[in-house]
């Protein structure tokens, strides 16, 4: 089990934030530009736990060299039933690099992106964006 899985499984924002990098790119699959470095990252992250509901993985794909990983989830957003995927890059040291969610279907998606952008606010001033 990725480290990742585990840490967000356990609601453990303190871990899930330890296993980012400080350079780390968080691409969001409602967002037209990517979010650099782990104070931004780590944020969202804290954010999309309160909106998604019944969380859980359901599957875990890695690579050979294993710095790649798949980790496929469902949830809920309010009434929307949304399925994605969370991919992660992991650099020499074990640190999550580049992390990429997208999610399907529009109608969730859609969803996901009005829950977060009420939100944005005060993800960014955790930030201290």
């Amino acid at each position: 089990m990725h480290p990742l899985r585990e840490a967000v499984e356990n609601n453990d924002h303190a871990a899930v934030e330890a296993l980012l990098a400080d350079d780390v790119t968080f691409t969001s699959p409602v967002a037209y530009r990517p979010y650099p470095g782990k104070p931004i990252t780590a944020a969202i992250l804290r954010a999309v736990s309160g909106v998604f509901a019944d969380f859980r993985y359901v599957r875990e794909i890695s690579s050979a060299d294993g710095r790649d990983h798949a980790l496929i989830f469902t949830a809920r957003v309010g009434e929307k039933e949304i399925n994605g995927c969370d991919f992660l890059h992991t650099n020499e040291n074990g640190l999550i690099d580049d992390f990429t969610v997208m999610v399907r279907p529009l109608s969730a998606a859609t969803a996901l992106g009005e829950a977060m952008a009420a939100r944005f606010e005060q993800i960014k001033q955790e930030a201290g964006a």
